[in-house]
């Protein structure tokens, strides 16, 4: 688990391993969530990067009577 400290500033560096696994490029966009009492940080990804991401998906799932 990586830890990171809050500058003055209120600044905080994303450490590098998380920089990497996540793949974040410097000056990408990210969203800031407070959730039940912690902070998430969750990248922003270009539509044209996410682009067909759910090709393949089955979208012919049994529906309930309500909902046809």
């Amino acid at each position: 688990m990586s830890q990171a400290t809050v500058s003055p500033k209120f600044q905080v560096v994303i450490p590098s391993e998380v920089r990497k696994a996540l793949h974040l490029k410097p000056g990408q966009k990210v969203q800031v969530v407070s959730y039940e009492g912690r902070i998430e940080i969750i990248p922003i990804h270009p539509m044209r990067k996410v682009r067909g991401f759910l090709k393949g998906v089955k979208t012919t799932l049994p529906r309930e009577g309500d909902r046809c």
